[in-house]
């Protein structure tokens, strides 16, 4: 079964009602459900027909991971009106060494990996300084409500209640583990719309160009290994015998197919004669209809085709607007995950009062024009408020009203500039005489 038939089979999965304190709650895997399997099928596939066997899909998932694992993670002030500095703490160790040997790049990378595999990430809080991800097709959300509605896990005061992971997957026969929600970190930035809390993966909507460029690349494979020709028919004059078929069949494959049989002359006895059959790859755009196919799976993936380096990509740009291309990049796919991912691990963190977790992306090399433009805009603030403040306008509220780009938070001091001062003084001189 391939990722395409195994993905599109996904259907909301079936209630599965359990009784906790006295209520009917809903017990609801990562994955869903299929028909006749569990989504842990799902995801083993995604793995393996996707991240592993597709090159595209790899190299998509690759480049979102090597830049979502570059950031780290400060606190930031909140109490400022505006967010404030950031600064570190003794909280965020549990980040930094999430597990033996383990660093903050490493969690973002298996977050990264989750998320694209399977739509969601966990990662539990095992005690103090020590997280562990879990993966997350073991892993259900018990859902439901603790108040009398009837409605059960449809009530308006529905939610997770805890999350249950079971080493092996559901249906393995090993213990389920109730995890209290407090101490898992549910990551799911592309929520799942037919799930409550459940978030799903971005190759869903392209399972079939998935599969669609796997079987282009397979058959390529099977172009050179049948002599690196288009398909040819044999015919004879005469009618073989079931022997002799058999025989010229097995001469025909050991003297002229495969791809160090490539070129050679091919010399017929008997009356026989070669046919080409089929088209050949100019001829079914085969390059085009498969950069195309690339295409939308790193649109879904949201990274510009240039940045993974797809023929598409650098046909549509050059290098030349490369930076362009990785601050989209940063913009509108990783800045928003990194954002999610503060706020998912901030349930699992010991953050200070006034303050939030954040991202810190001011190290990453790939954003340095970033930074750049940054200083810029910074410089340019700068002269601003300097320009104002001596207009005579109050340096905090210059500072409250450039920040926030509303000058009508601008509160004069009364004061006059130096330069209008001496004008008035030599007009007020000039009226005396």
């Amino acid at each position: 079964m391939n990722l395409l038939s195994r993905a599109v089979g996904r259907r909301t999965p079936p209630e599965r009602a359990v009784s906790f304190n006295g209520q009917l709650l809903q017990l609801s895997q990562s994955w869903g459900a299929t028909s006749g399997d569990r989504m842990a099928h799902d995801f083993v596939s995604y793995v393996a027909d996707g991240y592993r066997d597709n090159g595209v899909v790899f190299s998509v998932i690759l480049a979102r991971l090597l830049l979502f694992s570059e950031a780290t993670f400060k606190f930031q002030r909140t109490d400022g009106g505006r967010p404030g500095e950031l600064s570190g703490g003794p909280g965020l160790a549990a980040l930094e060494r999430p597990w033996p040997n383990g660093t903050t790049g490493d969690l973002l990378a298996r977050m990264e990996q989750d998320v694209s595999l399977a739509g969601n990430s966990y990662t539990y809080r095992v005690g103090p300084g020590r997280l562990k991800r879990l993966r997350p097709d073991w892993v259900e959300l018990l859902i439901g409500s603790m108040s009398d509605d009837p409605a059960g896990v449809h009530a308006l005061d529905a939610e997770v209640l805890a999350y249950l992971y079971t080493p092996g997957g559901p249906g393995s026969g090993n213990k389920r583990k109730v995890l209290d929600r407090n101490d898992v970190a549910h990551y799911a930035p592309i929520p799942d719309p037919l799930a409550m809390a459940r978030g799903m993966s971005w190759l869903t909507p392209v399972a079939r160009e998935c599969d669609a460029d796997t079987s282009m690349t397979r058959h390529k494979g099977k172009f050179f290994e049948h002599a690196a020709t288009p398909n040819m028919v044999v015919k004879t004059t005469n009618v073989l015998t079931p022997d002799e078929r058999k025989r010229t069949r097995a001469m025909l494959r050991q003297r002229f197919e495969g791809v160090d049989n490539a070129y050679k002359t091919m010399l017929l006895e008997g009356g026989a004669d070669v046919e080409v059959v089929g088209n050949t790859f100019e001829q079914i755009s085969f390059t085009a209809v498969q950069a195309a196919g690339e295409n939308r799976i790193a649109a879904a993936g949201g990274v510009p085709g240039i940045v993974v380096g797809l023929k598409e990509g650098l046909q549509a740009a050059t290098y030349s607007n490369y930076e362009q291309a990785m601050r989209r990049f940063a913009d509108l796919t990783m800045r928003p995950l990194w954002r999610n991912a503060s706020g998912s691990l901030a349930t699992i963190v010991d953050v200070p009062a006034a303050s939030r977790l954040w991202y810190d992306d001011r190290e990453i090399p790939a954003l340095k024009q970033d930074a750049k433009q940054s200083a810029e805009i910074l410089k340019s603030q700068a002269d601003t408020i300097g320009a104002l403040i001596r207009s005579g306008y109050e340096p905090d509220s210059v500072t409250r009203a450039v920040l926030a780009g509303d000058y009508s938070l601008l509160v004069h001091s009364g004061l006059r500039p130096v330069t209008l001062a001496v004008a008035d003084v030599a007009a007020d001189a000039a009226d005396a005489t």
